[in-house]
Order: C-alpha cells, then structure tokens, then sequence
C-alpha cells in the first residue's frame, strides 16, 4: 500500500510545481499538479501566503498567478535534501 504524503511532501510538492512551471502558476494548475482538492489547496494557499513562501499577483487580464518567493525556493532545497537524506539511509 502506497504511503500517504506528509503535510511537508505536500508543501513540498506544491512550491516544486510552482518552480517547475518557471516561478509562476495558475491556482487551478497547482492543484491538479500537486494533486489536491479545492478544499485542500485553499487551506494549504492560505498557509504558504502567510508564510510568505508564495506570493498572489494579478496580470492585466485578472488572469490570477501563484509566485513562489526566495523563502519558497529555500524551502524546496532543504526539502530536497532531506529527502536525499532519507534515501541515504533507506528511510
């Protein structure tokens, strides 16, 4: 059985798409990348903004855009390497 994500791996894996998509994504695109419900990604959104991690922008269109921020970007790396420590160890 496949194990469930922890709230970190979930964060984690919501500022890696916002990186992957060049710093910058749609609401409705993160939460099909990161592989949440609306609910979910509401609570988790509002979490990060506050965190300062991300950032909200509207373009000229209103189109609405998810940044990520240096913070983001920090905490992706020590996400990454702490997932590189636990493989290290078979974890």
């Amino acid at each position: 059985m496949a194990k469930k994500r922890t709230r970190i791996d979930i964060v984690g894996d919501m500022l890696e798409a916002i990186q992957n998509k060049n710093g910058k994504i749609k609401p409705t695109h993160l939460m099909y990348k990161a592989n949440l419900s609306h609910a979910q990604l509401k609570l988790y959104l509002d979490e990060l903004i506050e965190k300062e991690m991300i950032e909200v922008v509207k373009n000229n269109k209103d189109n609405t855009y998810l940044i990520i921020t240096e913070t983001g970007d920090d905490f992706v790396q020590k996400w990454r390497e702490m997932q590189g420590f636990e493989k290290s160890f078979g974890f």
